[in-house]
């Protein structure tokens, strides 16, 4: 067969998302307000400013996980590759690139005059600095095992010895990739914000504080950082020397960074801000029918953790006892304002196995894990699972807390699990934390159980299954079962397709059963989006593209 040219497709399959938003309620005229995208600056600037979360935790690509930081990151730089609107992979930096046939050499071949936002040149060895980085040990990128632990040496370079990495540059314009298995979805990482590339002497000169700061956040993609105030906004403007500059219509483009939702609403409503992705959850109701509401599906789940680390936890039948006594449907249908579904499994709508169908359908034998319409069978088995694990009608069990951000539904969901639980006889706290604070102190596993979620980065679901492995960087609940780590490396190492799939069903099945995490509910994007923005779009893994967007006069 040779070689062949990849244009992968990463299937904008539907499913449901992240829902922290709602909206206001409709004027007269059926608008929900009058934004008009731009700000005049002083010689007549194009300026869209939008709110996707409040102050970032990181915008560093090797360190952020979140959707925000996402976000910011996803205008910032340019990857490889990049994903288009239709949900294909795409040339980025990268104007061609080949598979090898036996799947272990993955060819990039990088466009003529690719150039930092500083006015330096961009090479290949900038992505091989930058992909040894994310294995850096002293770095601790979370998704580091995610998006290179299928490449050769990974192994020896997380452990220190970085030169181990089989990542290459021939040239300054070829960059070879060799694996230690087959990785069908490789394009897909290629294309993901991780691994993006950083520029090596900025770092060297800066160390960690080379990302909280407009002078010395380089950067190679459609946009710059040129200013960063703490709390209130981060603007990026558009980067003079990015090879697809002229396609880029705006000159800024403004992160106001809100926390509060009805502040956000606030300022969508005075023409302060035309985008805003969190939105009182209480406006929802009255924005049905509204043109500028928008209702978008996206791949993730609404899930719990449970500090495994914590003696209570490590028992399967109390884990499973707190997963059994949430009624789903109440979650989704009532709190959620049916904005979200009932998960009765880990994996939901719009993963695909490995021929391409929907993952859930062969899942558990055709059918959910968890009957999320019989909640009532479901608390009986609650309860005598507890009274097994040697807490009857909670009889000894320890008084437990709930750490969640307040925003969206998290503080209601957190105040139904507080009466769900007391129907076992638990006593919960419910700790709300700022949200530049609850991520790393979700990923410390300084908790007892929290609020945690997942929105796909690509269709392929070992990348939910991937965040429960036991060394896994995202694996906040600290979930830790050799008969799954076992599955997800059948699922890594095997070149069958019908092998990787059964594989990635055991794991689910061992997940579910051990109840490693809760699943609550499917996601889905809610947004409020001036009519005035064209040419921007939103993906199914939650992200909004406005690279390339403008503002109708």
């Amino acid at each position: 067969m040779g070689k062949k040219l990849l244009a992968v497709l990463l299937a904008a399959t539907m499913a449901v998302g992240l829902a922290a938003c709602g909206s206001s309620g409709s004027t007269g005229s059926g608008k929900a307000g009058e934004s008009t995208g731009a700000a005049a600056g002083s010689a007549g600037e194009k300026e869209l400013k939008v709110q996707v979360g409040p102050n970032p935790e990181t915008v560093d690509p090797a360190l952020n996980s979140a959707v925000d930081g996402g976000n910011m990151i996803l205008h910032a730089f340019e990857c490889l590759l990049t994903v288009g609107e239709d949900g294909t992979l795409q040339p980025g930096c990268a104007e061609t690139w080949e598979e090898s046939e036996d799947g272990l050499t993955w060819t990039f071949h990088l466009r003529d005059g690719l150039k930092w936002s500083d006015g330096s040149d961009l090479t290949a060895e900038d992505f091989v600095y930058s992909w040894k980085r994310v294995c850096d040990p002293k770095v601790a990128a979370p998704y580091a095992e995610t998006v290179l632990g299928m490449v050769k040496g990974y192994k020896k370079a997380i452990e220190g010895d970085l030169d181990a990495l089989a990542v290459t540059a021939p040239d300054a314009k070829t960059l070879k990739v060799e694996m230690d298995s087959p990785c069908t979805f490789f394009g897909s990482l290629a294309a993901f914000a991780t691994l993006s590339p950083v520029q090596k002497a900025t770092i060297e000169a800066n160390g960690d504080a080379w990302a909280v700061a407009p002078e010395t956040y380089v950067s190679n993609g459609p946009f710059y950082m040129t200013e960063w105030e703490q709390g209130s906004h981060i603007t990026f403007s558009k980067n003079p020397y990015y090879w697809n500059k002229d396609a880029v219509k705006l000159d800024k483009l403004t992160f106001v960074l809100i926390e509060d939702a009805n502040a956000a609403y606030s300022a969508y409503q005075t023409g302060e801000i035309s985008f805003i992705k969190d939105v009182p959850t209480e406006e929802i109701p009255s924005l049905q029918g509204n043109e500028e509401f928008h209702v978008d599906p996206i791949i993730g789940t609404y899930y719990i953790n449970l500090n495994c680390d914590k003696d209570i936890f490590k028992d399967a039948k109390v884990r499973k006892a707190l997963s059994l006594a949430i009624d789903r449907k109440y979650v989704a249908e009532t709190i959620m304002q049916g904005t979200y579904s009932p998960a009765g499994s880990f994996i939901g709508p719009g993963w695909l196995d490995t021929d391409d169908s929907e993952f859930e359908a062969k899942a558990n034998g055709g059918k959910p894990y968890i009957d999320v319409d019989n909640y009532k069978a479901n608390l009986e088995e609650a309860k005598k699972l507890l009274a097994d694990a040697g807490y009857p009608n909670g009889e000894g069990f320890p008084k437990i807390s709930y750490s969640t951000n307040d925003s969206g539904y998290h503080k209601p969901v957190a105040e139904y699990l507080q009466q769900a639980w007391a129907q076992l006889g638990i006593d919960m706290d419910v700790n709300m934390v700022e949200w530049a604070s609850f991520t790393p102190m979700r990923r410390n596993g300084e908790y007892d159980v929290a609020r945690n979620g997942w929105v796909g980065d690509y269709t392929d679901p070992s990348n939910m299954l991937d965040l429960l492995y036991s060394t896994n960087g995202n694996n906040d609940g600290k979930y830790n079962n050799p008969e799954y780590d076992k599955a997800m490396e059948e699922s890594r190492s095997t070149v069958d397709p019908a092998a990787r799939s059964a594989a990635l069903h055991k794991a689910e099945d061992i997940l579910m059963e051990d109840a490693g995490c809760i699943p609550v509910a499917y996601y889905n994007d809610f947004y409020l989006q001036s009519p005035k923005i064209t040419g921007m779009w939103h993906s199914t893994t939650g992200y909004w593209y406005f690279m390339y967007a403008d503002i109708a006069e």
